[in-house]
């Protein structure tokens, strides 16, 4: 498999991350890596790492904890973050819910994954940054289509995609008004496959959930979900044992799992290939209206 990867295609886009990681430190004062433990942001941390060699990167790694993440994520987050010597930074939709910031939502279909938003804004409010950096690809979902590598946001955090400023012969312009920062995407001109054969290229290493293993789940609107203690089960659900992988890792109350035999990173490129879904195919968070994600974006998410 790994003779069968376009090797020179891939190092171009390595070579454009690591400019755009580069340009981040020149023009910000106090960036952060948004790390989600989910492998776009793993990716992120490991084209850091080549771009500041031997030093350590300039970044602080933020995670937006909703309290629902997989256990397997939160132990991976932070064995990484003291494998590399990063500074982690934890906002807690926990603590949102407990101010009275946010208003947690009740029944069966409730997930805490809208609530991310104001804990994101409010943390990076707190910490004085002015550039987040993110892994959003433009394969991904319509809505990130429309994002620039620098995507500026307002005094209230919120994006206007009408608004962008344009970004001729890799100039990226950074200027902000003060209580202004933008979002930036390095990873923008990759795709699903890219990232996963990078990876399998570098040999990184990524949590088990990617790769096949048993888990207890069920499955509602078609779509496989974890069966963690906090889910409520409808009339008629049955939680079963299968072998599972995720494709895309967030909140569990919105990630769906793939059935799948991928156990190594080879198999989970050839399933990525035969694909006929997008990876957030099995996301039931942007399924709650034609425009969730953008709307949600708007609002200051991710």
């Amino acid at each position: 498999m790994t003779k069968t990867i376009n090797r020179n295609h891939l190092r171009e886009l390595e070579s454009e991350a690591i400019f755009i990681m580069r340009e981040i430190a020149a023009q910000f004062e106090r960036p952060v890596l948004l790390f989600s433990g989910g492998k776009d942001s793993i990716l992120l941390v490991h084209l850091a790492l080549k771009a500041f060699h031997p030093a350590k990167i300039p970044f602080s790694l933020l995670h937006i904890d909703t309290g629902h993440n997989f256990a397997e994520t939160i132990e991976f987050r932070d064995n990484l973050a003291k494998k590399i010597g990063a500074d982690l930074i934890v906002g807690s939709v926990q603590k949102s819910i407990d101010k009275g910031r946010v208003t947690e939502e009740t029944g069966v279909e409730a997930s805490r994954n809208k609530l991310q938003t104001t804990t994101l804004l409010d943390t990076l409010e707190e910490i004085k940054a002015d550039a987040a950096i993110g892994g959003g690809r433009r394969d991904e979902e319509k809505a990130r289509a429309k994002e620039r590598f620098f995507s500026h946001r307002d005094a209230f955090g919120q994006w206007d995609p009408k608004n962008q400023r344009p970004e001729l012969w890799n100039l990226f312009n950074g200027r902000k008004n003060v209580g202004e920062h933008f979002r930036i995407f390095p990873i923008s001109n990759w795709t699903e496959m890219d990232v996963w054969q990078y990876i399998l290229m570098e040999s990184i290493e990524m949590p088990s959930l990617y790769f096949t293993h048993k888990r207890q789940v069920f499955k509602r609107n078609g779509t496989w979900l974890a069966a963690e203690p906090y889910m409520q089960l409808k009339e008629g659900e049955e939680i079963v044992e299968m072998d599972v992988r995720c494709r895309t890792i967030g909140d569990v109350t919105c990630t769906g799992l793939s059935l799948s035999t991928a156990d190594n990173l080879e198999d989970i490129v050839i399933e990525v290939a035969a694909a006929r879904e997008t990876e957030r195919g099995g996301r039931s968070d942007d399924k709650r209206s034609e425009a969730a994600m953008e709307d949600r974006k708007k609002e200051g998410y991710f």
